[in-house]
């Protein structure tokens, strides 16, 4: 049984721990949280606490073309994590350096926009509407400064 055992699996372009279960390697790949992994193992029809190491490369194979297109195989809508995308309009689910790249866009276009939320980025400061007066006070933003020498 030890034979067919691999320590390190590689899925999409990713090394994952062959020691965890299914549904806990999944979710080292970047885009993938616990829900998408749960969701993945139960419609491959997986035993969620399988070791990773002891799966075949055919099984691998199918984990990663699910992990590129979770819609074949009735993963909820709701779960991807880019719906109604920007230029496509069509709604797909991205991984790791491909959401990276995309997320990367996005902050540039809305920064060359000059739309709040790009401005707000460049400046470092909470996009999504918090309070600034007491949080966020490390980082770049000048504050008051007592002098040295004085008490």
């Amino acid at each position: 049984m030890e034979d067919d055992f691999n320590h390190m699996v590689r899925i999409a372009r990713r090394d994952v721990n062959g020691n965890k279960t299914i549904e806990n390697a999944l979710t080292d790949i970047k885009g993938v949280g616990n829900a998408l992994s749960r969701a993945i193992s139960i419609a491959m029809g997986f035993d969620l606490d399988q070791k990773m190491g002891y799966l075949s490369d055919e099984d691998v194979l199918k984990i990663e073309e699910a992990l590129k297109d979770p819609q074949k195989y009735d993963v909820p809508e709701w779960m991807l994590n880019r719906r109604k995308d920007y230029e496509t309009g069509e709604t797909k689910h991205l991984i790791e350096s491909d959401l990276v790249m995309i997320l990367r866009d996005d902050l540039n276009r809305m920064k060359k926009t000059r739309s709040y939320k790009g401005r707000r980025h460049e400046v470092g400061l909470p996009v999504r509407g918090q309070r600034t007066k007491s949080t966020f006070r490390k980082g770049s933003s000048v504050g008051v400064r007592r002098r040295r020498g004085r008490q």
